[in-house]
């Protein structure tokens, strides 16, 4: 397998034939960011899935729509936040056959697109997780499901973000996870980690790839050294830079 950190919570992963693509959006849509990552050229014919968890705009855009013009092998699965009506579709350029591509997804449900089985977490913020298995392989994408906890937010509501955030996360213990995709986020200064070690310590995904770091991925390097389980760290893949290649051998 391939795997490219395109940009912020964006992924992409080749497995075999195919390409899977998450969270996508144009590096100019986040205001005060310019995020540079590119998606790769493909055969016209290629499977693509491309996921969106929930329309906010630093993980989806409709602009993907537009792909379809490129591919014709191509599947939409997106959160049912991000629904766009027939005349949403015609106003901004688009053939409304594209519609035929999409399959919308709640939390907490099961969906079967092609050979894809999805099933859908329920994210801590808006729309979903998802958790995808295809071709002998599986992954985990967050969305933005974390533990957000803020200062200022108050013991009762950061308590209820803790108990919401761990009740998903229980849901994966048992599954095999072979990439996961999990927020890292710098802006909940010394909380940043409150999810990931949660999550790290309560499943067994054999890649765990940091995301959702605006670009700031200084916190990564100290975060590794600081866990006093040595196997826990090693599972921790280093996001360097955008556009960050990773060849991930199978066993």
């Amino acid at each position: 397998m391939q795997v490219i950190f395109i940009h912020h919570s964006c992924f992409l992963v080749e497995v075999d034939e195919k390409v899977l693509i998450f969270d996508w959006f144009a590096g100019d849509r986040v205001n005060g960011y310019t995020f540079g990552g590119q998606i790769p050229e493909y055969e016209p014919d290629t499977p693509i899935y491309v996921f969106a968890s929930h329309k906010h705009r630093d993980h989806f855009d409709m602009d993907v729509l537009h792909w379809a013009e490129r591919y014709s092998n191509i599947h939409y699965i997106f959160s049912k936040d991000c629904r766009m009506s027939p005349h949403f579709l015609e106003k901004h350029g688009f053939d409304l056959s594209v519609r035929e591509l999409i399959t919308y997804v709640s939390p907490c449900e099961k969906y079967q697109v092609d050979d894809l089985e999805i099933e859908t977490l329920r994210s801590t913020d808006a729309g979903v997780a998802f958790y995808v298995k295809t071709n002998g392989a599986s992954f985990y994408h967050a969305g933005d499901l974390n533990n957000w906890k803020w200062d200022g937010a108050g013991e009762l509501v950061n308590g209820i973000m803790d108990v919401n955030y761990k009740n998903q996360i229980k849901k994966l213990a048992k599954k095999d996870i072979n990439l996961a995709f999990v927020p890292f986020d710098p802006k909940l200064g010394m909380y940043q980690s409150l999810g990931m070690e949660y999550f790290l310590e309560n499943t067994n995904a054999e890649y765990v790839f940091p995301m959702h770091m605006w670009q700031d991925y200084s916190g990564i390097q100290p975060f590794i050294k600081r866990l006093s389980n040595q196997a826990m760290a090693d599972r921790i893949v280093p996001i360097v830079h955008e556009n960050q290649v990773f060849e991930i051998r199978e066993e």
